[in-house]
């Protein structure tokens, strides 16, 4: 076990946690709402730390990172446990196993050998994936501190609830991240995540603020997400308070956990969210989970050309030079392109 960071102590050996935005009062002897954080003697422990549920490497297109180092690899790395109950998660084996079976497994991994490992793997970036690397803090911290000394970028694929001051604490070391923003009503956010809808919409302004390099994912659900209301107000966000330059990834929805009786996305309401974005003014949306479209490839904003193009999770060409299209020298935004 590893002690916590951000808790405080409270009477009869209750603990106070601000990790995340659900900010947990925690008994002596129990868990906090992400299942991993567990009060002994009124101390916060981390049950995680150390403890690898998954280690692969991935390109930094599968997370997705469209403008982080195109055509890079990354090794992601997560442990078992997550804040959010989505009732639609595509990884809750891992993300729910702390809530649904009790015990926490997983392979001993330090981040001194994560960080090897990358480094052997030929890995741009360590990703902190899967499941949800708020939880897991300590570790992914720890880690890309590590990973920072031997020129290893750090990148987080979160669903935006962590508070500001762990945040704060390794932003100079979190060189970009993908935050979901799963929809934009407090009613869809509490039925389907548990979560609320300011909570997600206050963690992307602080990563604004930060300075890290963001790229913002919703998965639109048929009937509950995909409202001309949701997929405007999401695309007014993004353009009006993180930026027209952030990416907006819209992705198919297939039925999974406990949403089997919901239909796929038709391609159509994909294509309605893109319409969404472009009248917004973002100059990147992306089309996500439905192969053989248009919609991986990056426009450049100033004159239309494709300047990376893009095939599933491979990069198929990039024509950037110096961060810019290689046909009108206008700024293609991002972190290490060309």
């Amino acid at each position: 076990m590893h002690q916590a960071q951000f808790w405080e102590s409270l009477e009869n050996q209750k603990v106070h946690c601000h990790l995340c935005r659900f900010h947990c009062v925690i008994a002596e002897g129990r868990r906090g709402r992400c299942g991993v954080r567990e009060n002994q003697s009124g101390t916060l422990y981390s049950l995680v730390y150390g403890r690898s549920i998954s280690e692969q490497v991935d390109p930094i297109e599968k997370k997705p990172l469209f403008h982080f180092y195109p055509g890079s690899r990354s090794l992601s790395i997560a442990t078992v446990g997550c804040n959010f109950r989505c009732l639609h998660c595509q990884n809750a084996d891992i993300s729910q196993w702390p809530h649904e079976r009790g015990n926490i497994p997983g392979s001993p991994l330090e981040p001194v050998q994560i960080v090897k490992d990358a480094a052997e793997r030929n890995c741009v970036s360590i990703a902190y994936t899967y499941t949800e690397p708020t939880i897991y803090f300590e570790y992914a911290y720890d880690t890309a501190v590590l990973a920072r000394e031997a020129g290893v970028r750090n990148v987080f694929v979160t669903n935006g609830y962590t508070t500001p001051e762990p945040l704060a604490k390794i932003a100079p070391y979190l060189d970009g991240a993908n935050v979901d923003l799963k929809g934009f009503s407090d009613s869809f956010y509490r039925e389907v995540t548990g979560a609320s809808l300011d909570g997600v919409l206050e963690c992307l302004r602080d990563y604004r603020r930060l300075g890290i390099w963001i790229e913002v994912t919703t998965l639109v659900i048929p009937g509950l997400n995909d409202s001309d209301a949701d997929l405007n107000g999401i695309a007014e966000f993004i353009a009006g308070e993180l930026g027209v330059h952030v990416p907006w990834h819209v992705s198919a929805f297939y039925p999974t956990y406990k949403m089997l009786d919901r239909p796929p996305t038709r391609v159509e309401n994909l294509l309605k969210a893109r319409a969404a974005g472009r009248r917004a003014g973002l100059q990147y949306i992306y089309l996500g989970n439905v192969p053989g479209t248009d919609g991986e490839d990056t426009l450049c904003p100033g004159c239309g050309a494709v300047v990376i193009h893009r095939r599933g999770f491979r990069l198929q060409a990039l024509n950037v030079q110096g961060g810019q299209c290689a046909e009108c020298g206008h700024e293609v935004a991002g972190v290490g392109l060309g």
